[in-house]
């Protein structure tokens, strides 16, 4: 069984057509009937996003921890427990290509470290902001961007690195180091494909919208680029 994890905070907004794209991930011909467990952890909702998310076949956990390590961490024992071979990590506020898990499965690697692409901008559409995000961005093969958005990863490999730490932010960086640190073999690839939204309103302080909105004041340093991300690999 292969596993789609999605943390939630409050994304009633959005999470209609997320959960449509990870269902349609899950369908896909490629996956030669495999089944595909969608798993949605709805952390700290006063939104309707409760009642959205009902409208859908997957498996709703809902938790009281504010904190996005926990919620993947929770998401992805849950899948564990249920004898998942294969995570796929990815956010609310994001799609999923309908290829999205058979190209992470065909890069024959324990972990997986795809690239997000924005298609609306919003406010930051033709501001110095959007500029200098899509000059310093790496959409290719071999970049080092790390995005719990598009992470995906064996079930074998999760174990040995030790899970997600209940971390408030960056606890996707920090599960990659662990990757590396066990010798996990990890594909940088451009391949599989996600959505995301420029939102500057992020559940996670800290996290891809602050980024974002740190590009409005100027180049600053680049939290998701090589050798100058905390955490960075």
């Amino acid at each position: 069984m292969i596993g789609i994890l999605i943390p939630a905070h409050n994304e009633q907004d959005l999470l209609a057509q997320c959960l449509q794209a990870a269902l349609a991930a899950a369908r896909h011909p490629g996956l030669n009937g495999e089944a595909v467990m969608v798993t949605l952890v709805l952390d700290s909702c006063s939104d309707d996003s409760a009642d959205i998310a009902a409208n859908y076949d997957i498996k709703v956990l809902p938790i009281k921890a504010r904190n996005v390590g926990i919620a993947r961490g929770t998401g992805a024992q849950w899948l564990l427990d249920q004898g998942a071979r294969w995570i796929s990590c990815t956010d609310a506020d994001s799609l999923v290509a309908d290829d999205w898990l058979v190209a992470q499965l065909a890069l024959n690697a324990d972990a997986v470290c795809g690239t997000v692409r924005i298609e609306d901008w919003g406010t930051l559409i033709d501001t110095p902001a959007q500029a200098r995000y899509l000059a310093a961005y790496q959409g290719q093969d071999g970049h080092r961007h790390i995005h719990g958005a598009n992470l995906g990863f064996s079930a074998r490999a999760y174990r040995q690195a030790g899970g997600f730490q209940p971390l408030a932010c960056h606890e996707d960086v920090h599960l990659v180091k662990q990757f590396q640190a066990c010798g996990a073999s990890i594909a940088w690839s451009h391949r599989p494909r996600v959505t995301t939204s420029a939102r500057l309103d992020c559940r996670a302080k800290g996290g891809f919208g602050d980024y974002l909105k740190s590009l409005l004041a100027g180049p600053g340093p680049d939290q998701h680029q090589p050798d100058s991300r905390p955490g960075a690999l």
